[in-house]
């Protein structure tokens, strides 16, 4: 029996998590999907603390990451993630509208593992979610440690 792997979704915009949501349940990916609203939810998410004391073990597969977030900015979050020696191996997949090539720079010299800059049309944004879950949840092979905690 192989192991769920989950996805932590980074993301403010209702809009963009929904059609995230819509695009992984097309590919057939939807199952263990969680959605973080802001930095601080997905560091609570990933530390098992606050509304996410009591989740279940384990660490999402891949995290799909906004920047311009509420409370803690992607950048932090991805930041942090890398400080630390239990999360540093999480694939990171920055989800954006930012083209800025500062921001672009930062992400990879922080080790960002992708960055994808979010189509304006809704069918292009779609066929982009289906193929990062689809290569980064079954395509991927994730680092040896990885999902534990």
């Amino acid at each position: 029996m192989s192991e769920i792997k989950r996805i932590l979704l980074v993301e403010d915009d209702p809009h963009d998590v929904e059609l995230t949501l819509e695009a992984l349940e097309e590919s057939n990916l939807a199952n263990e999907v969680v959605v973080a609203r802001d930095g601080a939810e997905a560091l609570d998410y990933l530390y098992r603390r606050g509304d996410f004391a009591g989740r279940a073990s384990g660490l999402p597969a891949v995290v799909l990451l906004d920047l311009k977030l509420p409370r803690i900015s992607g950048i932090e979050v991805l930041k942090r993630m890398r400080a630390d020696e239990a999360l540093k191996r999480i694939p990171v997949v920055i989800l954006t509208s930012s083209r800025e090539s500062t921001d672009l720079s930062q992400c990879y010299e922080i080790g960002v593992n992708a960055y994808v800059v979010k189509p304006v049309q809704i069918q292009d944004f779609m066929i982009a979610i289906k193929q990062v879950g689809v290569f980064w949840v079954l395509i991927n092979e994730s680092p040896p440690g990885c999902g534990k905690m």
